[in-house]
């Protein structure tokens, strides 16, 4: 059973502006916020921010629906990039031969240490080499970097050339932070 506007304004939820206010020329339209929504309103009085809490209690439907579409959005987007894998789910698929390392750290950084078997390409030349990883394409591609700054950016590039990739979540910093192996070239 729905509650009623009357419903509402016993309980306190919904609270008129007093008349006093309305006649008083402090606000222009009914408004309909309990007494926490009052005080907010009544403290930004003569500014703008008084306006976004009134659309707020007016409209809270659509501003639910505002952050449910861009929840969604962002949570597309997070799977464009190739969905995170953990460090242990990684190690099982390197160990069970169905993913491949792909570093996309530059080269120094590579040398200084490494996944086992890891191909390395740098970023900044990712989009002039994906013709080398053809011979992987039957497998999943495990993108590994410094933080995780540049693996969802690789990852959507992969992905539009249709592989399979998934990205180490923490790059090479959570490999380094379980204290997981490194090869050093």
């Amino acid at each position: 059973m729905a509650l009623g506007v009357g419903e509402f304004f016993a309980i306190g939820l919904i609270n008129p502006v007093p008349d006093e206010m309305l006649a008083a020329g402090v606000y222009s339209r009914p408004l309909r916020l309990g007494p926490v929504g009052r005080c907010l309103v009544t403290s930004f009085k003569g500014h703008p921010v008084d306006d976004l809490f009134i659309f707020l209690g007016q409209e809270w439907m659509l501003v639910g629906i505002l952050v449910v579409l861009i929840y969604l959005y962002a949570w597309r987007e997070r799977l464009k990039n190739g969905q995170p894998i953990t460090t242990s789910e990684a190690t099982l698929l390197i160990n069970t031969e169905a993913g491949v390392w792909l570093d996309v750290r530059d080269s120094g950084e590579f040398k200084n240490g490494h996944m086992v078997d890891a191909i390395n390409i740098p970023f900044s030349k990712l989009a002039e080499q994906v013709e080398s990883l053809e011979k992987y394409r039957d497998k999943t591609l495990i993108v590994v970097d410094k933080m995780g700054q540049h693996a969802g950016s690789a990852g959507r590039q992969l992905g539009a050339k249709g592989f399979s990739v998934r990205r180490l979540s923490g790059g090479i910093s959570e490999w380094q932070n379980q204290s997981l192996p490194l090869v050093k070239k």
